[in-house]
C-alpha cells in the first residue's frame, strides 16, 4: 500500500509539473480574451489526449458541452431552496435581504471564475479534493481532509432531499403511510435515477428539472398573489405586513442564520470542478456559471420579495409552499418540485460516486467500458450512499439545523477559502512572492479582495457556526425537535 501511495503522488506531482509548464507559457488567463484563433481545449494539450485516450472507450466522459454544463448548473442552484428566500427577507427586511442577494451572487460568480481559470491550469484535476491537495502544496493530508469534508457535504445533501421527498409525500397523500416509508421511497428512486455514469447523460434530466422548478416557484408566487388570506391567517394577526428593514428584536442568531441561508443557496463551487473535468471545451465553462448567475439573481428576488410582501411577516413558513392557504394551490405548485426533489440529491450523489469509483478503478477497462464489475460496483457505490443518506435523514432529529452546521463548517472552506488561496497561488505562481506589487493597483486590488473572501469564510466557520449550533439549542429548549425514526406527519 506505501508503494502504491507513493506511485500516486509521483504520479500527482508529474501530472500537476506539466500543467504548471505548460501555463508558464500561456499569458495571464485574465487578460486573455474569451475567443481566441487558437485550437480547441478538445483538439489539443491535456484535454485533448484525454478525450484522445477515451476513443476506444464505451463510456466516454470528456462530452459535455456548455449548455448541458449550464443545464446541471440549473438544476443545481434553481431548486427547492428558493422558496425559503421569502423567510430569509422576512428576518432581515426586504432592502437589506435584495442587497445581500445581488452581493452573495456576485461574489459566488467571481470565486466560480476563479475555480475556473485554476482548472484551465491544471486540467488533470478531477475534483475539488484534487484542487484541496494542489493548494496546500501536494499534501496528502490536505486530499484526505477535502475528500472527508467533500463526501459529507454530499451525503447530507441526499439525506436532506430524503426528508423533503417525505415532506412532499406527506403533504400531497395527507400523511397516508409512516414518514420513515415516504423517506426510504424517496431514497429508492433517487438510487434508480443515479445510475447514469456521465454528467452528459444527467444532463437531459438537469433539463427537465430546472424548468420544471422554475414553473413551480412562478405558480408559488402567482398563487401567493391571488389567494384571499395567506395560510395561518386571523383577523387578529391581520393583513400580511412587510417591512424593508430588520424588526425590532432580530436576535444575532436569527439574523446570521438568514443570511447564512441566502449564502448557502449560491454556494455550490464544491461540484464545479467535476462538471469541468466531464467538458469538452472546459474553456467555455465561463458562459454557463455567468448565464445561471443572472438567472439567479432574477428569480430569487422575485421569488423571495413577492412571496414575501404577500405572506407577510405573521405568517411565514420554510419552505414558503406552507404558507399558501389554498391546499389545492400548495399541491399542484409543490407537486411540480418532484423533479429537483429528486435531481438534486442525484447530483450530489453522483458526483461522489465518481470520485469513489475513478479512484477505485482509475487505470482499468472498468471504468471506460461497460463491464459486469464496472457495473456492480458503480450501484453498489450509489446503493451504499443513499443508504447512508436515508439513515443520516432519520437518525438526526434535528436534521435542517445539523446541514447549517456542516454548511458553515464545509462551505467556509468550499466556497470562500479555497478560491481566495487558489486566486493567491495563481498570481504568485505568475509574478512571484511581490506579485501585489509587481502587478500594480489590480495586484493590490487582486490580494485584497482574496484576502477579504478568506476572511469571510473564516467568518463563517467562527460566527457562522455558533449561530447554527445555538439555533439547535434554541429548539431543543422549544421543544420544536422530533425523534429519530418517527413517523410522525412532516408535511407542510
Amino acid at each position: 500500500m506505501a508503494g502504491f501511495e507513493a506511485e500516486k503522488a509521483v504520479e500527482y506531482d508529474r501530472r500537476s509539473l506539466a500543467s504548471e509548464q505548460r501555463a508558464a507559457k500561456l499569458k495571464d488567463p485574465e487578460s486573455q480574451p474569451q475567443s481566441t484563433g487558437l485550437l480547441s481545449d478538445s483538439e489539443s494539450g491535456e484535454v485533448g489526449r484525454q478525450i484522445e485516450m477515451e476513443t476506444e472507450n464505451s463510456i466516454k466522459y470528456r462530452t459535455c458541452s456548455w449548455q448541458k454544463t449550464a443545464a446541471l448548473l440549473f438544476s443545481e442552484y434553481i431548486c427547492l431552496a428558493i422558496m425559503s428566500f421569502p423567510w430569509s427577507y422576512s428576518v432581515l427586511g426586504l432592502v437589506p435581504g435584495l442587497i445581500l442577494t445581488v452581493v452573495i451572487a456576485f461574489i459566488v460568480l467571481y470565486t466560480s471564475l476563479v475555480v475556473w481559470r485554476f482548472c484551465l491550469r491544471h486540467p488533470h484535476v478531477r475534483d475539488v479534493c484534487d484542487i484541496g491537495q494542489h493548494l496546500f502544496w501536494g499534501s496528502k493530508i490536505a486530499w484526505y481532509l477535502t475528500a472527508v469534508m467533500f463526501l459529507l457535504n454530499n451525503t447530507f445533501i441526499q439525506g436532506l432531499h430524503c426528508l423533503v421527498g417525505a415532506e412532499y409525500l406527506n403533504t400531497i397523500t395527507g400523511h397516508s403511510t409512516c414518514s420513515i416509508v415516504f423517506s426510504l421511497v424517496t431514497a429508492i428512486i433517487s438510487l434508480v435515477f443515479s445510475l447514469p455514469r456521465t454528467f452528459n447523460t444527467l444532463s437531459k434530466i438537469a433539463t427537465l428539472s430546472a424548468i420544471t422548478t422554475f414553473i413551480s416557484v412562478m405558480l408559488a408566487v402567482i398563487f401567493s398573489a391571488i389567494e384571499d388570506h395567506p395560510a395561518g391567517y386571523t383577523p387578529a394577526l391581520g393583513s400580511p405586513i412587510f417591512t424593508a428593514t430588520p424588526l425590532k428584536g432580530t436576535t444575532f442568531v436569527s439574523g446570521m442564520n438568514a443570511f447564512l441561508n441566502i449564502s448557502y443557496t449560491f454556494i455550490g463551487q464544491i461540484t464545479l470542478p467535476s462538471f469541468i473535468a466531464e467538458m469538452k471545451e472546459p474553456r467555455d465553462f465561463w458562459k454557463s456559471v455567468t448565464a445561471v448567475t443572472i438567472a439567479e439573481i432574477i428569480v430569487f428576488s422575485l421569488v423571495g420579495s413577492i412571496v414575501y410582501v404577500y405572506t407577510g411577516n405573521q405568517y411565514m413558513t420554510a419552505p414558503a409552499f406552507g404558507s399558501l392557504g389554498n391546499e389545492t394551490y400548495k399541491k399542484i405548485s409543490f407537486s411540480f418540485m418532484i423533479p429537483t426533489l429528486i435531481f438534486l440529491g442525484v447530483l450530489y450523489a453522483s458526483v461522489s460516486a465518481r470520485f469513489l469509483f475513478f479512484r477505485i478503478f482509475e487505470g482499468t477497462r472498468h471504468k471506460g467500458n461497460h463491464t459486469v464489475v464496472g457495473w456492480l460496483s458503480w450501484a453498489g457505490i450509489l446503493a451504499g450512499l443513499w443508504i447512508l443518506a436515508f439513515i443520516i435523514a432519520e437518525v438526526i432529529p434535528f436534521f435542517s439545523d445539523l446541514l447549517s452546521i456542516m454548511s458553515s463548517l464545509f462551505d467556509s472552506f468550499f466556497g470562500f477559502i479555497f478560491w481566495g488561496v487558489a486566486y493567491l497561488r495563481m498570481r504568485y505562481d505568475d509574478h512571484g512572492p511581490h506579485f501585489y506589487k509587481n502587478r500594480g493597483i489590480r495586484g493590490w486590488i487582486g490580494a485584497i479582495v482574496n484576502v477579504a473572501l478568506i476572511l469571510i469564510g473564516f467568518y463563517f466557520l467562527g460566527p457562522g457556526t455558533y449561530a447554527s449550533i445555538e439555533s439547535v439549542i434554541q429548539n431543543y429548549e422549544a421543544g420544536t425537535v422530533g425523534s429519530a425514526f418517527s413517523c410522525a406527519d412532516n408535511g407542510l
